[in-house]
């Protein structure tokens, strides 16, 4: 639930340009959070060096992949109910290979193998290397798993194909893995233990981008605060490094400020930041460089100190308004999201009240809120009863809903009379006279076309607002084109 999941998204299909020499087809569908749909451009790109062009018909596949989710039920189900579509289309067509990617990958490999041999093929997070070996055994009639979590795997040395890009903004992966046992979770199990991507080959895909035409990228990881490059290896044992290993050691706060510095027009955003690893050097990096956005995605989870104890957050609620009063006072223009999960097992009444006024002290610019759902696999589920019911879970999630919502408008409404510099991303969904695009502080800016173009960036006047969106008109380029 760290993870951002842009519901628009799911199970959307990858298509890339078509290679003449390449005769197999691929068709590979996507769940789950950035992550997911970044490692789904990795595995476009080895398939692609061994002979699969995209498709987007299921039925003239002849692999067919489904990259996975782990974070939330329905997501489980979701993919289930694709697997059983796929077999359908796989009884007339025998040819045809189905395959599981991803977070759901290592733990139920031996159900969709064996039991219910709904696929041929199960295939880990850190495993896409091994997928032309992979593709090998099941062309010849066996099935395939390769489920083993790496300690170094990062794949800093394949180029992702942009897929379905709208050309403008690309995600840069900077992490694997999470070294954050949050008792929700089921990442660490499913993505192993948290390594870095070495910054050099993070700068040559920033570089790359820019040259292609990109003007935004967000660096992405399960913790992206937490990275930290001394030379390759897992983060736990950066204590048994070599004095010059730490010495020339590389955090978050660099890596962020050595991307800055490579592009200086280029827009730079980060997902997703753990309280507990967000450090000071982090929000003055931020402050110091202009296109390093405003906005800081924050997940508390819980306003109780009980709660977060039980979720094992690394933090209390009294250190999270220590942070959020520093970043107001270093950035005061900065926005800040949450995520938040309500019901979790053993909360009460007083704990939601918590959480209630955690928000109000705050006051989010928006949030990803959810009723907590037992994951298998999780500590939570191992060892807590989810004891909270339902129907309270429902009223307590609407009653943080209602909280945002009036958080939301309070603070666009901040933004009214100001002139603020927006990226275009494309055409408004409502409206093909209009633009959308981003601020800095990543609201969702829409203003009549007039003679831009996507890619630009427009300093915009904003004259209306709802709880989601800013309304306004250009004023003329701004000084960063």
């Amino acid at each position: 639930m760290e993870k951002v999941i842009d519901e628009s998204q799911q199970g959307s299909t990858l298509s890339l340009e078509k290679n003449e020499n390449n005769g197999r087809k691929l068709y590979i569908e996507s769940y789950g959070c950035q992550m997911n749909f970044s490692d789904s451009e990795i595995v476009a790109s080895i398939l692609a060096k061994e002979g699969f062009n995209t498709t987007q018909n299921l039925n003239d596949a002849d692999l067919v992949l489904v990259n996975t989710c782990s974070i939330r039920e329905k997501a489980e189900q979701t993919v289930r109910k694709r697997l059983e579509k796929f077999n359908a289309v796989k009884r007339t067509k025998p040819n045809m290979k189905v395959g599981v990617l991803g977070c759901m990958a290592e733990r139920l490999k031996s159900k969709f193998l064996e039991e219910e041999k709904i696929v041929d093929m199960v295939v880990g997070p850190d495993a896409y290397k091994d997928l032309p070996n992979l593709i090998q055994e099941i062309d010849e009639g066996r099935n395939a798993v390769n489920v083993i979590l790496s300690k170094d795997e990062t794949y800093g040395d394949v180029a992702p194909v942009r897929l379905n890009s709208n050309g403008v903004s690309a995600f840069v992966s900077i992490t694997r893995g999470c070294d954050n046992m949050c008792t929700f979770c089921v990442v660490p199990f499913t993505r192993g233990r948290e390594r870095s991507r070495d910054p050099q080959s993070i700068l040559e895909e920033v570089n790359d981008l820019w040259e292609r035409g990109f003007k935004e990228i967000t660096l992405l990881g399960q913790n992206v605060d937490s990275y930290l490059w001394y030379g390759g290896g897992l983060k736990k044992n950066f204590d048994q490094a070599s004095e010059m290993q730490k010495a020339t050691s590389v955090n978050f706060a660099g890596l962020l400020e050595l991307v800055a510095q490579a592009q200086p027009k280029m827009r730079i955003r980060f997902s997703t930041s753990n309280p507990q690893d967000m450090t000071l050097d982090v929000i003055e990096a931020m402050a110091k460089h202009r296109n390093i956005c405003k906005y800081i995605h924050l997940p508390v989870q819980s306003g109780s100190n009980r709660i977060l104890k039980a979720m094992n957050r690394l933090h209390t609620r009294e250190e999270y308004f220590e942070l959020i009063d520093d970043i107001r006072k270093i950035i005061p223009d900065c926005a800040i999201s949450q995520d938040m999960i309500t019901g979790f097992p053993t909360e009460t009444e007083e704990d939601h009240q918590d959480t209630l006024s955690l928000m109000e002290y705050v006051k989010y610019d928006f949030g990803f809120m959810f009723a907590y759902s037992e994951r298998p696999g999780t500590l939570a589920e191992r060892k807590m009863e989810d004891d909270v019911p339902e129907t309270t879970k429902k009223r307590r999630l609407q009653e943080i809903i209602e909280v945002q919502q009036k958080h939301s408008h309070y603070r666009t409404q901040q933004h009214l009379g100001k002139t603020e510099e927006v990226l275009i991303e494309g055409a408004s969904k409502k409206s093909e006279a209009h633009w959308m695009g981003r601020n800095s502080q990543n609201t969702v800016v829409v203003f009549p076309k007039e003679h831009y173009n996507v890619g630009d960036f427009v300093n915009v006047k904003i004259n209306e607002c709802t709880s989601a969106t800013l309304i306004g008109e250009a004023v003329g380029y701004s000084e960063n084109n």
